[in-house]
């Protein structure tokens, strides 16, 4: 055999290795930035349970900035901090056994401009895990971030009891995670725990895998006030895949803005492209929900998911003081092997409306399919709209066999092109 084209290929390779040579610093320094890791144990942080780190914490995390980036790692033991501000090319690790926990001394934590509820309050109360403009950010590990909420909730409640119109943010009370202006995101394995408030909110991101990720709050309190599980606001591309939710608010969440000006909010985009499998749900108001605030939802599948406590599959929340669209929404191969609360609500949500002296707005809802249903609930539930200012059109019920305990009439109204196709309820055809 000639070795003629062996010595052109290696021409060829050799001149392409050369062109390629001034790249090989650069591509040796991001290589480096990638794996390098700092325990904040060698930033001076005290897994003692008490010690507030934040300063150790927060040094580890700048060093590491100030080299081009890494990963801060958490080792086993417990460790008290106040708010992190992570930075791009730095990353979070909790090593199994590792504990970051809150405090709850709520000066670690001083009041900023955050996002929270569909708008920008001034001054509230950062995360405490805290990643905006962070591409590529990891939070990820076996450890867990506690949110050693107990407390905060018990205050929560108080205030509550005291005045009836106590709002969400009246208090202090830290999420455990805020990743914004964020892409190609990842948290995996780890243990969000007994959260102040939301647990991890997303907001304004492109790209975010969320996956093994358990959300839990003890399970004999009554109501962890507003522990959602992962609240998607305004963000694109997010996959949930195999997390564990029990918790006493929304699992999962889609969120944007709010009010009658609504669709003119430049801070928040359509929530879209969102796929959510393969989770298991014990305890919380839904599997996915639309709202408290929201706008566009669209193309939105949760599938392939279980449910072993009270948790409803479907809530779409009808706002009477926003104009809502919400379009191609899907829930399909979704089982109950407890007694899960309900099937569906759709109707209007009122809690906190202000039209601010304007006209009732208009909202769309269409091609909603729930599709592939089974096991035992206690109710059918509700798809009503707001009367005069929602169009409710092309939804479909499918492949259902299930048993349900209490109610089990649909209760309808106000829909355009509702399909029932082999829907089986407590062993009988059902239609409407």
């Amino acid at each position: 055999m000639s070795i003629e084209p062996i010595e052109r290929y290696s021409r060829r390779r050799f001149n392409a290795l050369i062109a390629s040579a001034p790249l090989w610093p650069l591509a040796a320094k991001a290589f480096a930035a990638s794996t390098r890791e700092l325990l904040i144990t060698k930033s001076g942080a005290v897994a003692d349970d008490s010690t507030v780190n934040t300063k150790a914490i927060q040094n580890a995390i700048d060093e590491l900035a100030a080299k081009g980036g890494g990963t801060v790692v958490v080792p086993k033991g417990v460790f008290v901090s106040g708010a992190l501000f992570f930075k791009p090319k730095v990353n979070l690790r909790l090593t199994e056994g590792a504990v970051l926990k809150c405090s709850t001394d709520m000066s670690n934590f001083p009041a900023q401009r955050t996002r929270i509820e569909g708008h920008f309050l001034e001054h509230f109360t950062p995360a405490f895990i805290n990643a905006t403009n962070c591409d590529g950010f990891e939070l990820t590990g076996e450890g867990t971030l506690d949110g050693a909420g107990m407390p905060i909730w018990e205050a929560f409640w108080k205030g509550r009891a005291e005045n009836k119109n106590f709002a969400n943010t009246a208090l202090p009370r830290a999420r455990l995670a805020l990743i914004e202006g964020s892409k190609n995101v990842r948290v995996e394995g780890i243990t969000f725990k007994d959260s102040q408030f939301w647990n991890c909110h997303l907001y304004n991101n492109d790209g975010v895998l969320v996956r093994n990720v358990h959300f839990h709050v003890p399970d004999d309190y009554r109501q962890a006030p507003s522990t959602d599980g992962i609240d998607i606001d305004s963000s694109r591309n997010v996959t949930v895949d195999g997390c564990v939710f029990s918790v006493t608010d929304d699992c999962i969440a889609c969120k944007g803005s709010k009010g009658p000006r609504a669709m003119e909010d430049k801070d928040s985009p359509a929530v879209e492209h969102i796929r959510v499998r393969n989770c298991t749900f014990k305890r919380g108001g839904g599997v996915l929900t639309c709202g408290s605030e929201a706008t566009i939802v669209r193309d939105v599948i949760a599938e392939d998911c279980t449910i072993t406590g009270r948790v409803r599959i479907a809530t779409l929340k009808l706002r009477p003081d926003t104009p809502q669209h919400y379009e191609d929404i899907t829930f399909r191969n979704i089982t109950s092997e407890g007694q899960s609360s309900g099937i569906i609500n759709m109707a209007p949500w009122s809690q906190y409306f202000d039209l601010q002296g304007m006209a009732p707005p208009k909202s769309v809802v269409k091609n909603l399919k729930i599709v592939g249903i089974k096991g035992t609930f206690t109710s059918f539930g509700i798809i009503k709209p707001n009367p005069g200012q929602t169009e409710i059109s092309d939804v479909l019920l499918k492949d259902f066999d299930v048993t349900i305990t209490k109610n089990d009439t649909l209760n309808t109204s106000g829909v355009t092109d509702l399909k029932l196709e082999d829907v089986i309820v407590n062993g009988k055809p059902y239609t409407v």
